[in-house]
């Protein structure tokens, strides 16, 4: 029987494909009942974590357990355990809602297939298509399937990896929804995904992996912290005006963005600052058309972090 330590434990994890390492040793924990989600550029090793942890890749070295169990050791006891969704949903579109479910219900050898179905199909809003194939269902109703399919047998614990990958804004946000829902009734979820809005939107807590290490670990707001003060987005009227104060701006290092013509700087939060540079940019005669200040994004925090991280390795 699983202990009452964390849904997920992770410590030294490593895997390498040949002469590549993917996973550098490794170490994160899921709390029980929390959403839990990996951040990290394409190819930075988050499948591979997913796969380790659901006993479809063996590591290299370190230890992983999964509600208690040790996935090395007693994988058919982390099976039992879980659920995982991939990229694309693992429907059979053939089938309608309730067969699927039946279907999984069936081969998992529930006590109630079809009352197990018909409880998932009112929990996730889908009851009046139930008995539609689901070639017809939307790819928001495909997914909403594809997670009900994974709680058959009510796993503890819910691996998501990329669940809206390719999905429409309206489908996203249907799935957000589901996810959040999932979290409010106490699952714990390990969630990865390439739209930082909704690890911010939707965990608890934030690792980002990097070149095979854990690169920062927090919460959402922990980690925009590294952007304490936020920027300075100057906007300008033409690309002659953006290019000048490029050049008069520049130990300040702005970005720059051709196609909006503006300049953004990081800023210490200080009425000094901006006076200096607006200062400096009325002295060489550059008209400012907009100004604005913006508060940290995770985009922006997961993208200095993963600059300074390149920095170190």
């Amino acid at each position: 029987m699983a202990d009452a330590g964390p849904a997920i434990e992770v410590k030294g994890l490593r895997k390498s494909f040949g002469s590549t390492v993917v996973l550098d040793g490794i170490d994160f924990t899921v709390a029980r009942g929390a959403v839990f989600s990996l951040l990290g550029p394409n190819g930075a090793g988050k499948t591979t974590v997913i796969n380790i942890l659901t006993t479809l890749l063996r590591a290299d070295g370190g230890v992983a357990t999964v509600n208690g169990f040790d996935v090395a050791t007693n994988g058919a006891e982390v099976r039992e355990s879980i659920s995982s969704t991939g990229q694309f949903a693992a429907v059979d579109h053939l089938l309608t809602g309730r067969e699927n479910l039946v279907l999984i219900g069936e081969l998992r050898h529930i006590a109630d297939p079809a009352g197990t179905a018909g409880a998932l199909l009112e929990r996730f809003d889908l009851t009046q298509a139930a008995d539609r194939r689901t070639l017809t269902y939307s790819g928001g109703m495909r997914r909403k399937l594809d997670i009900a399919l994974g709680l058959v047998g009510d796993p503890a614990i819910i691996f998501l990896d990329e669940p809206t990958t390719g999905l429409d804004p309206e489908s996203r946000t249907m799935t957000w929804d589901t996810i959040k829902s999932l979290a409010d009734s106490g699952k714990s979820i390990l969630l990865t995904t390439q739209y930082l809005e909704e690890a911010d939107r939707l965990a608890d807590n934030i690792a980002i992996l990097s070149h095979g290490r854990i690169a920062a670990e927090g919460t959402p707001q922990a980690l925009k912290s590294v952007l304490p003060h936020g920027q300075i987005e100057l906007r300008f009227a033409d690309a002659t005006e953006l290019a000048k104060a490029g050049g008069v701006l520049a130990d300040h290092h702005p970005s720059r963005s051709e196609s909006t013509l503006t300049l953004t700087i990081s800023t210490d939060g200080s009425v000094a600052q901006v006076n200096r540079l607006f200062s400096l940019l009325q002295t060489a005669r550059v008209e400012v058309a907009e100004f604005a200040q913006k508060s940290p994004t995770l985009d922006d925090a997961f993208l200095q972090i993963i600059n300074d991280h390149k920095g170190e390795a």
